[in-house]
């Protein structure tokens, strides 16, 4: 049996049927496509990290609320978005997706919940986000507020609505301001840290990777996409133009660090790993350039590109800690 046979396109009904709390539960976090958490999760740590580090004190009831007001966004967003997805019939037509990663979570299209259920799933969510939120700003003043509501507006502006961003090839800028600068930043203030050029240089990795991560995803749904007018950027430049910009976004992860280094922000070693990160970045464009013509390769691509971003953020944190020894 292959790899291509063996995956499969859909969510099985039966692995989330039944009426107790556990099954309920199941059904509705599993909605959330939990898969993708990392994305959300990694940015505050990270900067969580070089805040601690700068103020020399770790808040932690400061981090768990940001970290439960930044995963509720993310959650959130990706619910709305297979709504969004659903109504456009985007996701209904998607037969080259790459499931588990690519064509939504498949909820609505398998029935295992409708659309009604997913959209009160997502605003919940986002309710949950801003009650956090609201907890920060009472303990840390306002200044929080406007890191929440950026999130909350990129979040649902990616896929909802007339400004649908994703559809106007402008998904991957929003993802990237809204897990990458955006929790990186608000994180490092929470413990204490300014908001500076220094900082904002150690969010672009971090920006980067979960761009490349959105860019890659979207390449098996070009065909579905195109079809019901969500123009998101791979539509938009082709696989050529996407494989050329996915890898250019990985160089530029490197270079911002190693402009942190010059700047002494970060110790000497820091772009080590992620210049070594770029050969499997490398090869994952190379995937995209093939597109589902090789199905496995673009799989493998898309797994790699999530362990790109997983890694080298893990590598980010253990270069400011460094400096504690």
């Amino acid at each position: 049996m292959t790899t291509e046979t063996a995956r499969p396109a859909n969510p099985a009904q039966e692995d989330y049927a039944g009426a107790s709390p556990a099954r309920i539960a199941k059904r509705l976090f599993h909605a959330t496509r939990p898969k993708f958490f990392p994305a959300s999760v990694m940015p505050v740590l990270v900067g969580t990290a070089w805040g601690a580090v700068a103020a020399s004190h770790f808040d932690v009831v400061t981090f768990l609320l940001a970290l439960l007001a930044t995963v509720c966004v993310h959650a959130g967003s990706n619910v709305l978005n297979d709504v969004g997805d659903e109504s456009g019939g985007t996701d209904r037509q998607n037969e080259l997706r790459i499931y588990p990663y690519t064509g939504g979570s498949r909820f609505i299209q398998t029935g295992i919940l409708d659309a009604a259920t997913m959209t009160r799933l997502g605003a919940g969510l986002l309710l949950v986000a801003m009650i956090a939120g609201s907890v920060l700003i009472s303990i840390k003043g306002p200044m929080i507020l406007y890191f929440g509501l950026v999130g909350i507006f990129l979040g649902v502006l990616y896929s909802l609505g007339p400004a649908q961003l994703s559809a106007l090839g402008l998904g991957e800028t929003a993802v990237a301001v809204a897990f990458g600068v955006l929790p990186v930043a608000g994180a490092a203030w929470l413990q204490g840290a300014a908001i500076n050029a220094d900082l904002v240089l150690f969010s672009i990795p971090v920006s980067a990777w979960v761009a490349a991560i959105l860019l890659i995803n979207g390449v098996p749904d070009i065909e579905a996409d195109g079809a019901t007018g969500k123009r998101t950027l791979p539509v938009r430049i082709g696989l050529a133009g996407t494989a050329g910009l996915y890898f250019a976004i990985h160089v530029a992860a490197v270079a911002s660090i190693a402009v942190l280094v010059v700047r002494q922000g970060l110790p000497l070693l820091s772009p080590a790993l992620p210049a070594l990160l770029l050969v499997p970045a490398w090869r994952a464009s190379s995937a995209i350039r093939i597109g589902v013509g090789d199905r496995d390769r673009l799989t493998n691509a898309i797994e790699s590109t999530l362990g790109i971003h997983t890694v080298g953020t893990v590598w980010l944190i253990a270069c400011v800690l460094y400096s504690l020894w």
